[in-house]
């Protein structure tokens, strides 16, 4: 199966990644736009992203699966996993846990993810042995040459999805095209030389997985720097700088952020006749409404009222397969 997703809408992209919990917040004014290539085989998957604005995530990757990403283009936006550096020819192993990533804008990226059970049977097909453990928690770089088969070999399934799609849809072909892939990802995770997070790095995102959760949990009332902190257990200068590092904002207006798009989500996705933007914006936890509105206005170009306003085959009709993918 394979779907070219074109996305005006952030908050879309969850649905288009049935292995991982995603959450997509721009951190600039502008128009959205992202373009995802999907193809799924037997049991691996791929995409391939384009994401027009700069922009902070928050991944999980469900059990029972080994996810992987990498930049696909040299010239690539700067993209943090965790606070890290991910440079192009690197391949992140994501984890099951909560990790934060955050881009520049025009960022181009691929990943790669099949079951844990079929990825250890294919490397001790491979390689005679299953891979470690370690390497699923840090980022790794392959030997150049394995990296730069992995790169061609990805590009050329995506735009097989864009051009030729029914080609995707032979048992024969997808067969062939998972397992050259699955040998040559293989081949780079075992060959590759960690780069290792530090123990505080680790801290640091356990720190950070906690403040997300708490954020989650009380998401309609005002949170205070000093209640978060007392809550998750940790000093107010420790969590800011954290924040800083990882996702290039302090807490607060990391919280403000987030909630904007969720109050954002909300207007496009009510009727003015049943809903409005007093009760719409309080019920999110804010209550200065004259600065929330200025505040919306810089990120989003428009008035609270104004998106309410707009017509709601605009606020759903956002995600859309390609015309030759079968939904």
């Amino acid at each position: 199966m394979s779907r070219v997703f074109s996305l005006d809408d952030p908050s879309a992209c969850q649905a288009v990644f049935p292995f991982c919990d995603v959450e997509l917040l721009p951190t600039a004014k502008g128009n959205f736009h992202a373009e995802i290539a999907q193809i799924g085989m037997n049991g691996l998957w791929m995409h391939r992203i384009h994401i027009s604005l700069p922009e902070i995530n928050t991944v999980a990757v469900k059990p029972g699966r080994r996810s992987f990403g990498f930049l696909t283009e040299s010239n690539s936006s700067s993209f943090l996993d965790c606070g890290q550096e991910v440079r192009p020819g690197d391949i992140v192993l994501n984890r099951p846990d909560v990790v934060h990533q955050r881009s520049d804008a025009d960022f181009h990226y691929g990943t790669v993810s099949l079951p844990s059970g079929d990825l250890a049977a294919a490397a001790k097909a491979i390689i005679g042995r299953e891979l470690p453990e370690k390497p699923y928690k840090s980022t790794i770089r392959p030997p150049s040459a394995l990296m730069c088969r992995l790169l061609k070999l990805h590009k050329s399934i995506g735009q097989l999805a864009h051009d030729t799609p029914d080609i995707l849809e032979l048992p024969e072909v997808t067969r062939a095209l998972e397992t050259e892939l699955t040998h040559i990802l293989v081949r780079c995770l075992a060959e590759g030389h960690p780069l290792e997070r530090t123990a505080g790095g680790c801290r640091k995102d356990r720190m950070l997985t906690r403040f997300v959760e708490f954020l989650r949990a009380n998401p309609d009332r005002p949170l205070y720097l000093t209640e978060i902190c007392a809550a998750i257990g940790v000093a107010e200068r420790t969590l800011r700088a954290s924040c800083e590092e990882h996702i290039g904002m302090g807490p607060i207006r990391y919280l403000t952020l987030r909630r904007m798009h969720q109050v954002r989500q909300a207007l496009l996705h009510s009727h003015p006749s049943t809903a409005t933007v007093t009760r719409t914006v309080t019920d999110h936890g804010f209550w200065e409404l004259g600065r929330f509105s200025v505040a919306y206005h810089a990120l989003f170009g428009e008035s609270p009222s104004e998106t309410l306003r707009q017509p709601r085959w605009h606020a759903v009709a956002v995600s859309h397969p390609s015309a030759v993918a079968d939904t």
